[in-house]
């Protein structure tokens, strides 16, 4: 409701008030006196000389008589002398008399107005307002299909480029876009045309949103923000309504950018609902297809469209015409994170020595949306501990945070469990420190944390968006090394490992399914993934392959899994005393930082993997213990 709505509304309230307080006065008036006389029998009075004063006021008479008692009267028009002598009072009677005329009071006559008025503009005040009400009911009912998109102005920009980081070539296409808007005549000289549609593609967190704001803040032109959700609506034709009023509005307000976020949730795969060919999210979309064909040359306006399932969208929503391009955005790398890092930290009270190429590093797979948590999380710890500035050791703590959540200090387990825990995580520490291509330990814990027991935190030393076999068969074995220490030093297992069993399931069959990288089988993939449109999600794998073979894969997939398991306990029978080195550190000190971790091993020669070219990027490993899930496992990298 605007100031003008709301002030309307205030003034008929106060209107309705003050009727209400003139009609309760009215009705309410203060009660006639009991010794009520007629007129008559005060002439009478008058002339048996029993009236010592009158107080006239207006029609009222106030008697009060020698004796002391008072009484009230009412007279006609006229003066209270002339009407005595007409009731044949003898004039010499009447002088006897005090008579006194009294001005009634001013409030009396506002009082006496405000009773005959107000009642009929309370009436009046009551009809206009339920009026009103009806028709306010009625526009509502007329706008259900107007569009909700909210209209931003350029001029006062409150994110930019500026406030972008590590999306360099993201960048760059948009400001082609927006240039395009203020400088058409440079473009369509040599016979560009403006493009319909850009859709911003990426993993959540990536900034596609804070892309498209920076869009507005920098095009100067009118900016309409909705979102794929705000069209569907459970009445058949509202969607497609809003559509078309949407477009009209930018039509009208061009050059300008139409921003819709999560477009996925009107743009599916046509045919896929449950509701047949003509339910309404359908309907939507083949509105949003018409309007976007329908744009002239020089309308001038633009649609930016944001999705992290550009899967799932319809074919026709994507060919040239409507979305002309493509915008790709990835999780940065650590050039890119140490930019988001940079912009984060605007107004905040850092260190001087602040290293952020450290930080970056020690980040990989984090999205905007991470960087920017972790540095709100660093701050928050830096000010429970009551210091004055965001220093590395708060930074270093929130990445733990943020991978694998926070510390739990108070959890009590017994001294069993808590040795068991030490040999489980210090199993894999140790393997991923002998395996040239693990990465690098980075820590090592058995304090809880989330929802896991321990964990062994290793971070790559370079950005990696190729997985190589060589590094799955040696994470493999780091990831069952845990287990394996576990059957060493107790000759039994817990539960402890089944997060690790899980991950090294997946993983191997990805080798053997999926990336080719099985001797036996060949380079070749098996099973095509399935997926229901209409629930979003992959609910079911085609075996075009025959029972052979898919015996065949469970073989191979157990061989690797094998030959992993016998790496890893060859590793920790060979390294047995280190093995209890680093238990034993961890039952006292219950964490191992990288180097001093590097320090247990100082007669042992450090393994240098070798750097290959860049692979998947991908989060830190952690390798949880102690019957929990790991809240941030390792996804398989992506093909090449």
């Amino acid at each position: 409701m605007n100031s003008n709505q709301w002030l309307r509304n205030a003034l008929i309230y106060v209107l309705i008030l003050v009727a209400v307080v003139a009609l309760f006065f009215q009705i309410f008036q203060k009660p006639q006196p009991p010794n009520t006389i007629p007129i008559s029998k005060l002439q009478q009075d008058v002339q048996l000389g029993n009236v010592k004063k009158i107080s006239v006021n207006g029609t009222v008479l106030n008697v009060v008589y020698k004796d002391g008692l008072t009484a009230t009267s009412n007279k006609a028009s006229g003066s209270l002398e002339e009407t005595l002598k007409n009731f044949g009072v003898a004039p010499d009677k009447v002088a006897a008399v005090d008579i006194v005329y009294e001005q009634p009071p001013q409030w009396d006559n506002l009082l006496t107005l405000a009773g005959t008025i107000l009642p009929l503009i309370f009436v009046a005040a009551l009809f206009f307002f339920l009026m009103r009400q009806a028709q306010t009911g009625n526009n509502q009912a007329m706008s259900f299909g107007k569009s909700r998109a909210r209209m931003f102005s350029g001029d006062k920009p409150t994110v930019t480029f500026a406030d972008v980081a590590g999306v360099d070539e993201a960048k760059a296409e948009l400001q082609e876009v927006v240039e395009f808007l203020k400088e058409p005549e440079k473009f369509t000289s040599l016979g560009a045309r403006i493009p319909k549609g850009v859709l911003l593609v990426g993993p959540p967190g990536t900034g596609k949103t804070l892309l498209a704001r920076a869009v507005a803040g920098e095009a100067n032109v009118p900016f309409f923000s909705i979102s794929g959700s705000e069209f569907v609506e459970m009445f058949v034709g509202v969607g497609a309504s809003r559509v078309r009023d949407l477009f009209d509005q930018a039509k009208r307000n061009s050059p300008c950018i139409v921003f819709v976020d999560e477009i996925d949730a009107v743009g599916r795969h046509r045919g896929a609902g449950l509701g047949g060919s003509h339910d309404e999210r359908e309907q939507t979309l083949n509105q949003i297809l018409v309007e976007m064909d329908g744009f002239d040359t020089d309308t001038n306006v633009i649609i930016v469209a944001a999705t992290n399932r550009p899967d799932i969208l319809d074919p026709a929503l994507l060919r040239p015409g409507r979305f002309d391009r493509r915008v790709i955005l990835d999780r940065p790398d650590m050039n890119g994170r140490k930019q988001i890092l940079q912009v984060h930290v605007k107004g905040k009270p850092m260190a001087k020595d602040l290293n952020f190429e450290l930080i970056a590093k020690q980040t990989p797979g984090f999205s905007g949306a991470d960087i920017e948590n972790l540095v709100n999380e660093a701050a928050i710890l830096a000010a429970r501990r009551n210091k004055k500035e965001i220093n590395t050791a708060e930074l270093q703590e929130s990445i733990e945070k943020v991978i694998a959540g926070p510390e739990r200090k108070s959890r009590l387990i017994s001294g069993e469990e808590k040795r068991i825990v030490a040999y489980h995580e210090a199993g894999h520490a140790l393997v991923m420190r002998m395996l040239p291509n693990c990465d690098p330990v980075h820590k090592v814990s058995i304090i809880s944390r989330g929802m896991m027991g321990g964990y062994t935190l290793a971070l790559p030393d370079d950005d990696r968006y190729l997985g190589r076999r060589a590094k799955f068969v040696d994470d493999l074995s780091g990831l069952l090394g845990g287990r394996v220490a576990e059957e060493i030093v107790f000759g039994d297992v817990t539960t402890g490992a089944a997060n690790d069993l899980e991950r090294v399931t997946e993983i191997s069959r990805a080798m053997v399914t999926r990336y080719g990288m099985s001797a036996k089988l060949g380079p070749r993939t098996f099973g095509n993934r399935e997926e229901l449109v209409f629930l979003g999600r992959e609910i079911s794998e085609q075996r075009n392959y025959s029972e052979q073979v898919a015996e065949d894969i469970d073989n191979e997939v157990k061989e690797i899994i094998n030959g992993a398991y016998a790496k890893a306990r060859e590793l920790l029978t060979q390294y047995r005393n280190k093995l209890d080195t680093i238990a034993h550190h961890l039952i006292q000190h219950e964490t191992i930082e990288g180097t001093e971790f590097e320090a247990l091993f100082s007669d042992v020669p450090s393994v240098h993997p070798p750097k290959p070219a860049p692979a998947s990027e991908q989060p830190a490993s952690l390798r949880g213990d102690a019957d929990a899930p790991i809240l941030a496992p390792m996804p398989a990298p992506s093909p090449a």
